[in-house]
């Protein structure tokens, strides 16, 4: 810095070296500082939260989350929402612990039950494309149909038999046998999981479906003028949103071992704050898969941090993600007047 309190040369270029943030990627940034907060927040507060066990755990129970923060990073990119997903996690879990307790192979009614998912997601990408239905609407609609036929199929809870093959989903897999109890497991849920989020960065960044995904948000008339499958990329990411949701009544089920018709009521909305929180925004064009992974992480870790302090009740969390959804989508809108400046 000269006397005059101008720059000199060697300044400007030292500053120019340092790493720039676009002002797209504060929401994520802003997601992962929240994320890393909590953590140090927990420890210092409750402690035990840095331990193998605890991150295990937070892995373990949300892997079903991340796996729907994932399909709707997909829907909303486009500029889309999907209601659906929670009702149909509840009829694929349904119809598939009935037909395996009416003695259908296991690895069948995997299949079915995410090919399940897929018919809705075709459903709604059919009626969005073709019928040029609002996505708000026609995934709602889905949503009630798949609730309703859960509830047709039954009001009970029902449960897997102990000696079913899906229960091999939530075997636990030891990596690293830690003192006492406190020991870093995973299941075969959470590695379904983590392969979700890995092909799902690949195809969103490295395949024309992804560039396509990202242009239809940007400006869909424009990706239309320069001859990408519009159609049927917004037809491929209402499946491939229903088909995660089906692999996630999988991965749900096959933890819980039980099914029921109300299972998943309000995990749409947990998706998509997730997604919103992770930075992805609201009118598409903007996100980032792994975004939504932390923002999933984030809803996690809430849970945890209240359920460990005990005073606070459990109807709080809702309020409390309803802060920072909307403290997250007054970021993307200051960010979205400061980029149009």
């Amino acid at each position: 810095m000269t006397a005059t309190g101008q720059a000199t040369p060697a300044t400007r270029r030292r500053a120019a070296r340092l790493p720039k943030v676009r002002l797209e990627h504060l929401p994520t940034l802003a997601a992962v500082v929240i994320f890393v907060g909590m953590i140090i927040y927990g420890e210092a507060v409750y402690g035990r939260i840095l331990q193998m066990n605890s991150i295990s755990n937070l892995l373990i129970n949300n892997s079903h989350l991340i796996i729907l923060a994932v399909a709707l990073t997909f829907v909303i990119l486009t500029g889309g929402i999907d209601l659906s997903v929670g009702a149909v996690i509840a009829l694929s879990s349904v119809s598939g612990v009935l037909l395996i307790n009416a003695g259908w192979n296991a690895w069948l009614v995997i299949v079915t039950m995410i090919l399940i998912g897929g018919l809705f997601g075709l459903m709604s990408g059919a009626l969005i494309q073709y019928f040029d239905v609002q996505p708000f609407i026609a995934t709602l609609a889905m949503m009630f149909l798949a609730r309703g036929l859960a509830s047709i199929l039954s009001t009970v809870p029902e449960r897997l038999p102990d000696d079913s093959a899906l229960r091999l989903l939530a075997t636990p897999i030891k990596l690293v046998d830690g003192p006492k109890v406190n020991d870093l497991v995973i299941t075969p849920g959470v590695i379904i999981a983590l392969l979700v989020v890995g092909v799902a960065v690949f195809v969103l960044h490295r395949t024309r479906m992804g560039r396509t995904v990202y242009a239809i948000g940007g400006s869909e008339p424009s990706a239309q003028l320069m001859g990408l499958p519009v159609h049927r990329t917004k037809m491929t990411v209402y499946v491939v949103s229903g088909l995660l949701a089906g692999l996630a009544a999988v991965v749900y089920t096959a933890r819980l071992g039980i099914a029921q018709n109300i299972t998943g009521i309000g995990w749409e909305l947990d998706a998509i704050a997730a997604t919103v929180i992770g930075g992805t925004l609201l009118t598409g064009g903007v996100g980032y898969v792994l975004g939504s992974v932390v923002g999933a992480l984030v809803l996690g870790l809430m849970n945890v941090l209240i359920t460990r302090d005990g005073g606070i009740p459990p109807e709080t969390t809702t309020i409390i993600t309803g802060a920072i959804l909307l403290l997250f989508v007054l970021l993307q809108r200051a960010v979205m007047a400061r980029q149009r400046e």
